[in-house]
């Protein structure tokens, strides 16, 4: 398996999605009226699948619309045909195509196409992350005050699970200022290449994490829980950072 392939299926999948983009589409409702599906992710996600079960077909899957597959192969496809779909159903540009693969439970590669700017992020464990073929690397800044941080709140945010609403609160306050896109693979790659110094959320999904993981430790960031302690693609508290604020973020985030 090379990456080219992994990229290859995400940049069709992205060209299927922004064929629909701003058009009429049948959107569905999940738990809540807060979490959308439409015939568009499902779409994408038939594509990518399709894509795996005809080139790998021992590789197993975990897709956010269909569940997992599991083909007792090590490999497995974690994969979000939308990430950002209620962006994308509003007709605001900021969503991608997010796949990680994992190898016996260990991320080897990820791959996140931001769709409506055409930007291909990428990292194969050990060798560097990159966006469309340039080398990233996170912001070298230490300074909590001068720090651009994003973060996302889940769907139930009604009930404020950990905390959030306290914590954003918090960090706002003490960081230079806080953005809200709606997609956390973004997040995770711009963090990668210092567009922001750290990502915070909770309550996300395998999908939303495993591809944008990989990508921000191989730019040199680091990912873990609120405690700082190493975290899985299952982890329900992520802190992604430059390294620099981490500590200070932990401090804020443990104390809210």
């Amino acid at each position: 398996m090379q990456i080219e392939d992994v990229k290859n299926i995400a940049l069709e999948a992205g060209e299927l999605i922004r064929s629909y983009f701003g058009k009429k589409f049948e959107v569905e409702y999940k738990k809540n009226e807060s979490n959308l599906v439409t015939e568009v992710d499902k779409a994408s996600e038939n594509l990518i699948k399709e894509f795996i079960n005809k080139k790998f077909p021992s590789h197993n899957i975990l897709a956010e619309e269909g569940g997992r597959i599991n083909n007792n192969g090590e490999y497995t496809w974690v994969v979000d045909p939308i990430d950002g779909t209620t962006n994308f159903a509003h007709g605001l540009p900021i969503f991608s195509v997010s796949i990680g693969i994992q190898k016996n439970d260990e991320t080897v590669l990820g791959v996140v196409y931001d769709v409506m700017m055409d930007v291909m992020y990428s990292a194969e464990k050990g060798s560097g992350a990159f966006a469309n073929e340039k080398q990233m690397f996170v912001s070298n800044n230490s300074n909590l005050k001068h720090a651009l941080l994003v973060t996302g709140f889940p769907y139930d945010i009604s009930d404020n699970p950990d905390n959030a609403l306290e914590k954003f609160a918090a960090l706002t306050k003490a960081s230079r200022g806080m953005r809200r896109l709606g997609s956390a693979a973004i997040d995770f790659c711009y963090v990668s290449k210092g567009v922001f110094d750290g990502f915070w959320e909770v309550s996300l999904h395998p999908w939303d994490i495993c591809g944008g993981k990989l990508i921000a430790e191989e730019a040199g960031g680091l990912v873990t829980n609120f405690k700082g302690e190493q975290i899985n693609i299952y982890s329900k508290q992520i802190l992604c950072t430059n390294g620099k604020i981490h500590n200070k973020m932990i401090e804020i985030l443990c104390r809210n």
